[in-house]
């Protein structure tokens, strides 16, 4: 017959290949459920009950990193502490990489809980658990610890990894939303060159970014009239490329029916005040010109002005209204409207052309007359080019925002 001790051993042994298979059990179903997404908190509520019920674990704090805090994840017997409290009382421990005895620390928060569990991932300290009611024999007790240090760091690791996976899928979205909006922007921008008998039109784009907040556009109305705008939308991203997108449709619809300017750039304010909520605004220079009267008409809306260059004079065209999207109703509108001489200049452009990293003293709008005064016999393209090589020249610092020229000449 077997003695007691040989029974006692071969009882423990059992006890103790027994708890194993449980843990593994456990182990697998939370794995399982990582596997399969399962919510933080239904991996919470896993954890839970495999530290009350399982583990006889009368009382937890967790304590979980999250954007540079620490946020109580899961907490269940006791009076419950505030969490600012506990992370302070926690840092306390922070030399410690392993499951800590708690009785007898100083802290009167600390010794009211039998053990520290942290989490460590390089270093960083990831998470806390404090344990208290903790129900288990000495010969099980470092093995019932590790396996519950084991148990966290796995939910740890899953939580990781489902922010980390987050953050990638924010990001490849935010990368998704530049591509679309550089494609939206690339169909709002029409021809660079255009050129007939009776006018020649060139353009440059340089967007700060990827995308840029600048729009500009060319459109023959009929066979003596055409119609041009340039205009800066505040913000970027894919937002600012739909509105741009819805502008432009709205610009050219609207100009295909009303010949008066007034009521085209009324439509455009009320059409972007209402997709924006007074969110966003546009300055634009919008105008349209006669090849039968020569008679150009305009609208500045808070947007810089054109020059206007004809037999050696720059003239600055100034006259509109504010920029659209603030008001619901414009609280002014005084359109422009001027003769324009046989091989005439006309230079648009955004505040891009002029705003640079470092300001220069040697670049400023009446510099930008200047040059346009030397250089406007030019071709609309050669003239743009220049004016480029000029600034590069000039300027040293990067420009801070889109730039734009949109230059014609009227014959």
């Amino acid at each position: 017959m077997q003695n007691f001790d040989e029974i006692s051993a071969e009882d423990e042994l059992i006890q103790l290949l027994l708890k194993r298979q449980t843990e593994l059990n456990a182990l697998l179903e939370i794995t399982q459920a990582i596997n399969k997404d399962t919510s933080t908190p239904v991996l919470i509520q896993m954890l839970q009950v495999i530290l009350q019920s399982y583990l006889q674990v009368g009382k937890l704090r967790f304590l979980i990193e999250k954007d540079s805090n620490f946020v109580l994840l899961s907490k269940y017997g006791g009076d419950i502490e505030p969490v600012g409290k506990l992370h302070r009382a926690c840092l306390k421990l922070n030399k410690f990489k392993e499951p800590t005895p708690l009785k007898n620390h100083d802290d009167p928060l600390l010794n009211k809980y039998d053990y520290f569990i942290p989490i460590y991932h390089k270093k960083k300290a990831l998470a806390f658990a404090l344990i208290g009611d903790f129900n288990t024999t000495s010969e099980l007790l470092s093995n019932d610890l590790n396996f519950i240090q084991t148990v966290i760091n796995v939910i740890v690791v899953a939580l990781e990894n489902k922010k980390l996976f987050k953050e990638r899928l924010q990001s490849e979205r935010f990368q998704r939303e530049m591509e679309l909006a550089v494609e939206v922007q690339n169909m709002l921008i029409p021809l660079k060159l255009y050129k007939d008998s009776r006018v020649e039109v060139s353009a440059r784009y340089i967007p700060h970014q990827n995308i840029g907040g600048d729009y500009f556009d060319f459109v023959r109305i009929n066979d003596h009239e055409f119609l041009w705008c340039i205009a800066d939308v505040s913000g970027k991203g894919i937002s600012a490329a739909l509105l741009m997108a819805n502008f432009q449709a709205s610009l050219r619809a609207w100009a295909a029916v009303e010949s008066d300017l007034n009521n085209i750039i009324d439509r455009l304010n009320k059409i972007v005040v209402t997709n924006t909520k007074g969110e966003r605004f546009i300055t634009l220079f919008l105008a349209k010109y006669n090849e039968k009267t020569r008679r150009l008409n305009y609208i500045n809306a808070g947007h810089n002005s054109t020059v206007l260059y004809s037999k050696g004079e720059a003239v600055a065209l100034s006259l509109g209204t504010t920029m659209i999207g603030v008001f619901d109703e414009l609280p002014f509108l005084n359109p422009g409207d001027i003769y324009v001489e046989p091989d005439s200049l006309l230079v648009n452009y955004t505040d891009g052309l002029m705003d640079h990293e470092h300001s220069n003293p040697n670049w400023t709008e009446a510099n930008l007359v200047e040059f346009i005064e030397t250089h406007g016999h030019e071709t609309p393209d050669i003239f743009n080019q220049r004016i480029m090589d000029h600034i590069n020249g000039v300027i040293k610092g990067k420009p801070i925002d889109d730039v734009t020229l949109l230059t014609l000449r009227i014959f």
